[in-house]
């Protein structure tokens, strides 16, 4: 892939982040379910926060999926609910993905030697872009994180720790 046509894709994927994470942070229930009489299901489709459904992991990163299918190549969107005191160990992922942190504080940690007092605090709003193949950890300390991650499939993720 030529890198214009990678930058070219790289700015659609957080084009779609962008306005993604926009509607989650402002959308209200109760404006929704009032003016949903109103809307076209030819021109949108949208879920409520009570409509999307999360499926819990038992590492500790509940995960719900807005669009495509993480696990199939092609572009997907997904949710990410890192709970408290739980974290990845170190890992790659084949393609880059885009990340926003929709609230909470998501924690980030490099290379692979697990480390948790060495990662750095990534704040609600924080955007992050993860390159393909290269080794990191991430998850949450005393509060919760969500965080919404655009990218490529299949998502997979290759262990990398060193002991």
């Amino acid at each position: 892939m030529s890198i214009f046509r990678k930058r070219a894709v790289s700015a659609a994927v957080l084009l779609i982040a962008i306005l993604a994470a926009i509607a989650v942070s402002r959308g209200s229930a109760q404006n929704a379910n009032s003016a949903a009489g109103n809307l076209d299901s030819k021109v949108l489709a949208y879920k409520l926060p009570d409509q999307i459904e999360w499926k819990h992991d038992p590492v500790g990163a509940d995960m719900a999926v807005l669009q495509g299918d993480p696990s199939k190549p092609g572009l997907y969107i997904v949710l990410v609910r890192w709970t408290p005191h739980h974290m990845s160990h170190p890992h790659w992922h084949p393609n880059d993905r885009y990340i926003t942190v929709i609230s909470g504080t998501w924690w980030v940690g490099t290379g692979p030697k697990f480390d948790p007092e060495r990662t750095v605090a990534m704040p609600a709003g924080t955007y992050v872009t993860h390159f393909g193949k290269q080794i990191h950890y991430d998850g949450a300390k005393d509060t919760e994180a969500v965080l919404e991650i655009v990218g490529e499939g299949p998502a997979t993720a290759t262990p990398a720790e060193e002991k």
